[in-house]
């Protein structure tokens, strides 16, 4: 498996990365480092069977944890396995909210 990793936050003690193959985003994985270990949480598609959630936790640790400084040795990771359902923002909600009302329709989304 061909796995990419794109960090989306970065704190003094923790990162947010996105996980990738070559077609598909997997999933996500979320980095916290403290002075005697390293906790992960990681969170992958349905689709990512046992052997890929491995090889995903093998990859975490050889490029974001062993590069890490200080490095930490012990490495704990949770995994969570399931669906995307997409990306919530409030920033979102105003736009939104001006579509309903531009409608007429004298109703609000039905999706809410």
């Amino acid at each position: 498996m061909d796995i990419r990793f794109e960090r989306e936050a970065r704190t003094p003690h923790s990162e947010s990365w996105i996980v990738e193959d070559a077609e598909h985003s997997l999933g996500r994985v979320d980095v916290h480092f403290t002075s005697s270990a390293t906790y992960a949480t990681l969170s992958v598609h349905s689709s990512v069977d046992d052997e890929g959630v491995q090889e995903l936790i093998g990859a975490i640790d050889e490029r974001i944890v062993s590069t890490a400084d200080p490095y930490r040795e012990d490495l704990i990771v949770t995994v969570w396995r399931g669906e995307q359902l997409g990306i919530f923002s409030d920033e979102g909600d105003e736009d939104d909210e001006d579509e309903d009302d531009d409608e007429g329709d004298g109703g609000g989304d039905a999706d809410r």
